[in-house]
């Protein structure tokens, strides 16, 4: 008889993303690692913030993250 398989947590996902306790799902903003005296200030301080994981990426996130208490 076959085993049923583990459910395991993608790491690489788990550490690009964050559950908050509400539920969302945040993420960094790409491209704060290089070239960034082309980019203005504001630009920067921007992409240094984190954001709202959209909605039609939310599913895939999820079902990477297993354990996370989600609601």
């Amino acid at each position: 008889m076959r085993r049923p398989r583990a459910v395991k947590t993608r790491k690489a996902v788990a550490k690009r993303f964050k559950i908050t306790a509400t539920g969302k799902i945040m993420r960094n903003r790409p491209g704060k690692r290089h070239l960034l005296s082309s980019k203005n200030a504001k630009r920067r301080r921007r992409l240094g913030t984190s954001t709202l994981v959209a909605d039609g990426d939310r599913d895939r996130v999820i079902l990477n993250l297993p354990f996370s208490n989600r609601k």
